[in-house]
């Protein structure tokens, strides 16, 4: 076995010198933040067409290391040539994975019962060897889609043995990070390098690797906060990390290091979250997040898995196996058509906490604002700041269905639900 030292030490010297780095993610928006996770590469342009067609801006996919290279130095990359050629021309942002480990670099255990094999996994990268195996392989990908603007994550969930084998190992990760972040900068200086990607909101591990020097180089910190609650309560956990972050960033860093919502969705399978529910949360989700300055959020998943409806895992899908459209696909496109061009401003001081009214601007001024409550259906009057001579109001569902409401000096009146509702202000004085 190497020691911690050997490991890093081993890792070090196959960096190329350290380039300082000027990668940054755009200002949090809806022109630039709603993704999707896919688990295709190659074909599947129907899905696309739907993805691209709803607003989506990000696409996150495995980029897998022994598909690529099944011989050593010598690398595949053809179906990722389709797969970045298939989202650029629709305008979708590539959100590559570089994950798993290889069989030409680390052991394959084989596991028995009885005596009889029934299972076989590969070691997470632990070695020297595998570590620089990987951040080559890393390395020459950053060079290949240099011009393609993609966003390079580093490994899926390491605190979980079910991705991180044998069994979650912060200092392995911690290396492997450091490796293969400064082999992507050698190359592509301006590439984003987002480490993390840690499963729910892991403290003692995101601690240990946030604290080891890694924000030295990575461009962002991803996490995967599923929660079975409302997506705002999350607010207390992003703000606290990002507190950390900002103390841990070294001061030769000239601007914050943002936190990514890596991997998040809510599943429909049996008696768990009906059509609707899973459409609102996957769009408040999104809003909420940007209140949170969240730069990019990313839903979990793109299309059901399976058709088993009792399943969890064949049910987080915005579309079915068979890509017939759920109402969260219809959510996201109306929101993406409402706010796409808009930015998140404010939201308004209520005196109930349970309700969220955020003000949207767009270049020219107008504004709009998108109106929901995380606790019970209730209706009232909504932003009676903006008095008007009876100025009528376009107020959109979740679903883009549009009514007209007339807007007093009391303000709006309104029925606020779970579902956001959009209402275009652009025509007050």
């Amino acid at each position: 076995m190497f020691s911690k030292a050997q490991k890093v030490a081993a890792a070090l010297f196959l960096l190329a010198p350290l380039i300082a780095q000027a990668a940054t993610l755009p200002a949090p928006a809806l022109a630039n933040s709603p993704g999707q996770s896919i688990h295709f590469v190659k074909g599947n342009t129907k899905d696309l067409d739907l993805m691209a067609a709803a607003g989506v801006k990000v696409v996150r996919a495995d980029f897998k290391w022994d598909a690529i290279e099944s011989q050593k130095g010598v690398y595949n990359w053809a179906p990722y040539d389709e797969l970045v050629n298939n989202l650029t021309a629709r305008g979708m942002r590539p959100y590559f994975i570089l994950d798993y480990s290889n069989a030409l670099y680390e052991e394959v255990r084989i596991l028995t019962q009885n005596g009889v094999p029934y299972a076989a996994y590969i070691d997470a990268p632990n070695s020297p060897s595998s570590v620089a195996g990987f951040s080559a392989w890393a390395k020459a990908a950053a060079l290949r889609y240099k011009s393609k603007n993609v966003i390079w994550e580093i490994w899926n969930e390491p605190n979980m043995a079910a991705f991180w084998k044998p069994t979650p190992n912060v200092v392995d990760y911690t290396t492997l990070t450091t490796a293969t972040c400064n082999a992507i900068h050698s190359v592509a200086p301006n590439a984003v390098v987002v480490g993390g990607a840690i499963a729910g909101l892991d403290w003692n591990y995101l601690y240990a690797y946030l604290g080891a020097g890694v924000l030295d180089c990575i461009d962002a910190v991803s996490v995967h906060a599923y929660r079975w609650d409302v997506p705002e309560t999350v607010d207390a956990e992003f703000q606290y990390l990002q507190w950390v972050i900002g103390q841990l960033t070294p001061a030769s860093r000239s601007t914050p290091i943002p936190l990514i919502s890596g991997e998040w969705g809510y599943p429909t399978f049996t008696n768990a979250y009906p059509l609707d529910l899973q459409a609102a949360y996957a769009v408040r989700m999104q809003l909420n997040n940007l209140l949170n300055n969240v730069p990019i959020s990313i839903w979990y998943d793109w299309k059901n898995n399976g058709t088993d409806a009792s399943n969890k895992e064949h049910n987080f899908g915005i579309v079915t196996a068979t890509l017939g459209l759920k109402p969260a696909y219809y959510a996201l496109k109306t929101l993406s058509q409402q706010l796409g061009s808009y930015k998140l401003v404010n939201r308004v001081a209520t005196a109930n906490s349970q309700d969220y009214i955020l003000i949207f601007a767009n270049a020219a001024g107008k504004k709009k604002a998108v109106a929901w409550t995380t606790g019970a259906n209730y209706t009232t009057s909504i932003l009676p700041d903006m008095t008007s001579n009876n100025v009528r109001a376009t107020v959109v569902s979740m679903l883009g269905t549009s009514s007209v409401a007339q807007i007093g000096a009391a303000g709006l009146p309104i029925t606020l639900s779970f579902t956001p509702q959009y209402i275009d202000l652009s025509l007050l004085p």
